[in-house]
């Protein structure tokens, strides 16, 4: 193989220079690196990892999302597939690295650790213990994911303690998701081996834990974002600061990735060493992985960048391979496979009305940019013996259709949404997948989510005589299409939702996958009923005064 000779400035993230100099590359690997007295031509560097994101929520295979993430320099993620894990099990694992290994890009899984995510919900599948040292036996599994049951953690849950007594042993690090965790409790948990959280989401929280020794990993994604409050912390805490998105919707994956978070942070005023070892380094070092950091015999992993303010990504270039060039992605579309767990039959309008057993309803209040929600209680619109939605006061219907069996759906209340008319619907559903919808009426509910139902899978949404659907046949939440017109047919119905429906939210449907996610505080709806999760148990729907 000839050796390919690369001159431009080389930004050493070892020494903190920034010099001339001549990159070799043989045979996927840095064969050797040379300095020069003077050299034209752009800036190279490491490529981008995202420290933490699940790739399920592009609503795209990892082939697909591999093509649209190396346009912007991403060589590499950490990548938790407990998404797909909570309807197929371990084989939807699987299906995740077997779909990415056939692409050059350097998706790195984890053992998803709570699947399902609480004994609280109807999820599609159980790892247990055994099963999570399996996967981590697996030399595609880097890592433990994220431990999001820190209860068990706390109370010492034997088949908990069990999987991470397993990652010890193998010596694979264990990820944390600990929302305002803080003091003695947090103290406990990072003890128990947990060394990253995501979660944090103040500066008061995340300097906490950095004291405590924990890696704080900046998260700005589609719907829960961070950045703002965190990145005074990095030039605090430089070796402990990484950036990821945690889920990435497909129109947002085309403006933008890691690339983003860099350029944000220099704008900001952090050292450009210190970003872009948050960007690059650290999580290569971290979890270990098999990440080229532009040193000789590293794989020839790096990217070259027009200038040091909007790092424009000119090329982007895995194990020696050019994958992405002048904002256009090399990586082919590879087929892409459909296993599916769907299993409920269309439903009828009169199952989502709610009849009145009281006064006054708990409201679940979606906060946007957030996944952590409010709650208040207020007094519910009923007529003839039914609590019905309020739009005029953002009062909204929310159901929540299990997807693995004929039950009736989980009915609450939900401010945050502005729906005017019509409704929406998704299966994305963190964490057990089951059917989320949004509306401002019965009717609108019951389309929204018989269209998810017809198609074992996808997003949707209804006002009027207009209907969308965007099918995601790959276990109801991952399209087997091509990830640049999944984006745009996202983007369509995004804007229906916003402009012809009226919701006020960033990313309505991002913000609805995690109105049924237990785990996070404090008031959430799930399959079973609505969850008070501060308390971590359910609550009633109408109260007392």
């Amino acid at each position: 193989m000839p050796m390919k000779i690369f001159q431009g400035q080389l930004i050493d993230l070892h020494t903190r220079e920034i010099y001339p100099a001549e990159v070799r590359v043989q045979h996927g690997r840095i064969a050797g690196i040379r300095r020069l007295e003077k050299a034209a031509g752009p800036y190279i560097l490491p490529g981008f990892v995202d420290a933490h994101i699940h790739i399920e929520s592009s609503m795209l295979a990892p082939s697909e999302f591999a093509r649209l993430a190396v346009v912007h320099g991403t060589v590499a993620t950490v990548s938790d597939p407990h998404e797909i894990a909570n309807v197929l099990g371990v084989e939807g694992v699987r299906f995740m690295i077997e779909n990415g290994n056939q692409v050059p890009f350097k998706f790195n899984f984890g053992a998803p650790s709570c699947v399902p995510a609480t004994v609280f919900e109807t999820a599609g599948a159980a790892i247990d213990a055994e099963a999570v040292e399996e996967l981590l036996r697996l030399p595609e599994i880097k890592y433990l994911s994220e431990m999001m049951n820190y209860p068990g953690v706390l109370n010492g849950d034997k088949e908990v303690m069990a999987k991470l007594a397993a990652a010890r042993k193998l010596g694979k690090p264990i990820d944390g998701h600990a929302p305002g965790l803080r003091g003695e409790d947090a103290r406990r948990y990072f003890q128990a081996g947990i060394s990253t959280d995501h979660e944090c989401f103040s500066y008061e929280e995340g300097l906490e834990k950095l004291q405590m020794g924990v890696k704080v990993i900046i998260r700005e994604g589609s719907a829960a974002r961070n950045f703002d409050a965190l990145i005074p912390l990095l030039p605090q805490f430089p070796g402990q600061v990484m950036f990821c998105s945690d889920d990435k919707h497909p129109d947002g994956l085309l403006l933008g990735h890691i690339n983003q978070l860099v350029a944000r942070a220099l704008a900001e005023g952090c050292d450009l060493f210190d970003t872009l070892q948050a960007a690059c380094l650290n999580p290569v070092e971290h979890y270990g992985l098999d990440v080229g950091l532009l040193r000789p015999g590293d794989p020839a992993d790096f990217i070259l960048v027009e200038n040091l303010a909007s790092f424009r990504v000119m090329a982007t270039y895995i194990d020696g391979k050019p994958v992405a060039e002048d904002g256009q992605s090399r990586i082919g579309r590879v087929p892409v496979k459909t296993p599916n767990n769907f299993h409920t039959s269309p439903r009828k309008p009169e199952e989502f009305q709610i009849p009145a057993q009281g006064q006054r309803i708990q409201v679940i209040h979606a906060i946007d940019g957030e996944i952590v929600t409010r709650s208040f209680t207020t007094e519910a619109r009923i007529e003839h013996g039914i609590a019905l939605a309020n739009p005029s006061e953002d009062i909204l219907l929310m159901a929540v259709v299990n997807r693995y069996q004929n039950v009736p759906p989980s009915l609450g209340f939900i401010h945050g949404f502005g729906l005017k008319e019509g409704a929406i619907a998704s299966c994305v559903g963190h964490d057990s997948h089951n059917i989320i919808a949004v509306g401002t009426d019965e009717a609108s509910l019951c389309r929204a989510a018989n269209l998810i139902i017809e198609n074992r899978g996808g997003i949707s949404a209804v006002g009027g005589e207009k209907t969308r659907i965007l099918p995601l046949p790959v276990a109801g939440i991952l399209s087997d299409g091509d990830g640049y017109e999944i984006a745009r047919a996202y983007k369509e119905i995004d804007a229906f939702a916003k402009i012809e429906l009226g919701s006020r939210l960033s990313a309505p449907f991002m913000a609805l996958s995690f109105m049924a996610l237990l785990v996070i505080p404090s008031l959430k709806l799930g399959d079973k009923g609505l969850f008070d999760g501060n308390a971590f148990r359910f609550t009633p729907l109408f109260v007392d005064g």
